[in-house]
């Protein structure tokens, strides 16, 4: 299926080997396709993120005031993270990845979304732990936190993940945020009605929303999963 194919990026990280490619396929023509791997796990394209950019369409959609302070927990190729930039009401964003190399592949225009986040002055990447930082007491609240890092809260890049989407773990999350704020997350397929559920217990409302896409690769189509939960006003 592929006449070119090219590596741009292989490094070994603490939880497995870290891979950015480019391809192209007959089908698609001349059109650049990044897939971005970790170990076995194959964490995403360039071919359809419409999910990706929901979750931030969705998150902040649950807002109804200006001067917004967002954090995206998992970078990837991009796409969450400026369709967040691309609502004029966010003040500053800043975007925590665990993994250097692909802060790096933005910081050095390796992905093609890396320009529009390094040159938007409100935007700030950092290289850390989402989930420990959601441990830890807030040094700022926010008004909105958007995640994308693993499959499902039941499958996980790294079990120490797994805390987060305990009803502990998103209690802790939630003193990150300001009265009223919100949390937004994608999983991939349909939503889980025992998450939604949880969420539930946690936050004073919440929501599932069943986002469904054209796949090209398969000629049908998928689906994705974008949570969201707003924090009691006062």
């Amino acid at each position: 299926m592929s006449f070119l194919y090219e590596e741009l990026d292989f490094r070994p990280t603490p939880i497995g080997d870290l891979m950015l490619r480019r391809r192209r396929m007959a089908q698609f023509g001349d059109t650049d396709i990044y897939e971005v791997k970790l170990g076995e796990d194959f964490l995403m394209t360039s071919l359809f993120h419409e999910a990706e950019s929901q979750l931030a369409k969705l998150g902040l959609g649950a807002l109804d005031h200006d001067g917004l302070d967002v954090v995206v927990g998992g970078l990837g190729l991009g796409y969450t993270a400026v369709e967040a930039l691309n609502d004029p009401r966010v003040e500053s964003l800043v975007v925590v990845d665990y993994l250097e190399g692909v802060i790096e592949w933005h910081q050095t225009g390796l992905v093609p979304l890396g320009k529009t986040l390094m040159d938007d002055p409100r935007c700030r990447l950092e290289q850390n732990d989402f989930f420990a930082l959601m441990r830890n007491a807030p040094t700022k609240q926010l008004d909105a936190i958007l995640l994308d890092i693993d499959h499902t809260p039941t499958n996980v890049l790294h079990q120490t993940n797994t805390h987060f989407y305990t009803e502990e773990g998103l209690a802790e999350m939630t003193r990150h945020l300001k009265p009223g704020g919100v949390f937004a997350m994608w999983a991939d397929g349909a939503p889980e009605a025992f998450f939604t559920e949880r969420l539930r217990l946690v936050f004073t409302e919440a929501a599932s929303h069943t986002i469904e896409f054209a796949n090209p690769i398969t000629g049908g189509t998928s689906v994705g999963a974008v949570y969201v939960a707003r924090s009691r006003k006062t």
